[in-house]
């Protein structure tokens, strides 16, 4: 291999080639309460209208609102423990005098 740089590396072990089990009986998918569904799934994507994109933007709306209320929940939860900090700073910073 050290000779040749052009021969590309051949694959050490053969991959194992597992057939599907055509009763489904012995399958560890089964036992476990998953189940295969066979056909065709379809997917269909339309352009949004107006009233899609009002509601797209409303939940948006919302998601922000609730995000901002929890930040502003946090920060007003701190200014009362900083300010404890701060007072009792200084009130020791006096003592030690």
């Amino acid at each position: 291999m050290a000779d040749d740089r052009n021969q590309p590396e051949q694959p050490r072990v053969e991959p194992e080639i597992i057939p599907p089990d055509r009763t489904g009986r012995n399958s560890p998918r089964n036992s476990y309460g998953f189940t295969e569904t066979r056909g065709t799934h379809r997917i269909y994507v339309t352009r949004m209208g107006p009233f899609g994109i009002a509601l797209l933007l409303l939940a948006i709306a919302a998601v922000a609102t609730i995000v901002m209320i929890a930040v502003l929940g946090a920060v007003l939860i701190w200014i009362p423990i900083v300010a404890i900090v701060v007072i009792a700073g200084a009130l020791l910073r006096l003592l030690r005098r």
